[in-house]
């Protein structure tokens, strides 16, 4: 799908993917953004955009925001967005019902275009490169269980009711924005007590850290690029950062040395994935190549957070 002249509904549009999404899409299109702002923050939501506040469990609102007009959907939204929910069924019912409510509103008025951000907590403790055919898929947490859940509902409306899906299994995204993830969760320690930093788990859970702007560019390209009725692509850099590493890069941009002491164990909480291989051949061969490897998308994430204590 040409990613221009478009109207287009963003849904989380107010989080940090959502907004730099909404952001992008902006420019050659009408935007509109959903968000409950229970994990968004209003005022990242970009000008120009319309913006409606409101829960997509409520199929009525659904209805408000998906109509006949609408050329496609991105759907973010996600009623807790943590791997180690205080709510776990609350969190499974609330994520599974918005996905199911939009899907049948899309039917019901000829919308046949979505996007859907899943995460590679599909994938489970695979403890080995994951391709997007690996399997069987284990997911270890609830989160990782709602995501494999709504992959499930939007393949059945890909092969049986001519919708076209594209759904990206993200590795960590990091981005400029407190509360979202281990750097900025660095920083601001750092910022309180320069002397020592707690780091959960043993420090050496090992991911893919991919900038928030390079993860958006990726969507774009799959979304312009993908037309199978269901597209499913890993989105990573071609290399990962250890949680002790994130400390040391974090460390060296606020000019600090401080101290680590651990939590202990192999996982940071749990239903967190220690370590995790996340290949992304599928993405390249569709011509897209990220510019930023994860350690270098971890630094500037930290230079862009540091930035923000000024």
């Amino acid at each position: 799908m040409e990613l221009t002249g478009k109207r287009l509904v963003v849904t989380g549009g107010a989080g940090l993917i959502g907004s730099v999404l909404s952001n992008r899409l902006a420019v050659d299109n009408d935007v509109l953004v959903v968000d409950d702002l229970s994990n968004g923050i209003r005022k990242s939501v970009p000008d120009g955009v319309t913006f409606v506040e409101g829960d997509l469990t409520d199929r009525s609102l659904v209805a408000d925001v998906i109509t006949e007009d609408v050329d496609g959907v991105f759907h973010l939204a996600a009623a807790d967005k943590y791997v180690d929910t205080d709510e776990p069924r609350a969190q499974f019912e609330a994520n599974g019902e918005m996905t199911y409510n939009i899907l049948e509103r899309m039917d019901e008025v000829g919308v046949s275009n979505i996007a859907f951000t899943s995460s590679c907590t599909v994938y489970g403790e695979a403890g080995e490169p994951t391709p997007e055919t690996y399997g069987p898929l284990e997911p270890i947490s609830i989160y990782g269980a709602t995501k494999l859940a709504d992959e499930s509902l939007l393949s059945v409306y890909g092969h049986t009711h001519d919708f076209t899906v594209w759904t990206f299994r993200f590795a960590n995204i990091v981005g400029p924005r407190f509360g979202a993830g281990v750097v900025p969760d660095f920083v601001e320690k750092l910022d309180a007590n320069p002397e020592t930093l707690t780091i959960l788990g043993n420090g050496k859970q090992e991911k893919s850290y991919m900038h928030v702007e390079e993860c958006v560019d990726a969507m774009c390209h799959i979304v312009e690029h993908a037309d199978e009725p269901v597209n499913i692509y890993n989105l990573a850099t071609q290399s990962t950062t250890s949680v002790d590493r994130v400390a040391e890069i974090v460390s060296e941009e606020m000019g600090l040395d401080p101290d680590y002491e651990y939590t202990g164990g192999e996982r940071g909480w749990t239903g967190d994935v220690s370590t995790v291989l996340l290949p992304i051949d599928k993405l390249l061969d569709l011509g897209w190549e990220n510019e930023l490897s994860s350690d270098e998308s971890v630094r500037q994430v930290a230079r862009e957070i540091i930035d923000l204590l000024d």
